[in-house]
């Protein structure tokens, strides 16, 4: 089980590859849009070493989800259409981006917004 107990019963990738749906064992279950997940990855070549080198990810708005690979028991590794690969998704790191999607997306556009970038 994860640190803070969040650990998924089910990760189904959407027909069209625009989502993941992650149920937890809780009970919340969370479609997570590929473009979601995407622009917000977990890979060092978006969050950067430290949250100052952290980059705005134009332009994916018809990305797809290619794969879905477990990684160990704690996380899976996505595989978008752009190749990026490089973001392990542990599940508190899922649960965090479903539970908190309303601020983290608010966030996102609104960086968008103020950098001149759009969603493509």
């Amino acid at each position: 089980m994860s640190a803070s107990g969040h650990w998924p019963t089910e990760i189904r990738l959407s027909k069209d590859k625009k989502s993941l749906t992650v149920t937890f064992d809780g009970g919340a279950t969370f479609d997570l849009a590929a473009e979601y997940l995407r622009v917000l990855s977990p890979s060092a070549e978006v969050q950067g070493h430290s949250p100052d080198q952290r980059q705005t990810v134009p332009g994916k708005r018809n990305v797809q989800i290619l794969g879905v690979s477990p990684v160990g028991s704690y996380a899976v590794r996505l595989t978008f259409d752009d190749m990026h690969d490089s973001g392990l998704y542990t599940w508190d790191y899922l649960y965090q981006l479903g539970a908190e999607h309303d601020r983290f997306w608010t966030g996102y556009l609104e960086e968008l917004a103020e950098k001149g970038l759009g969603r493509g």
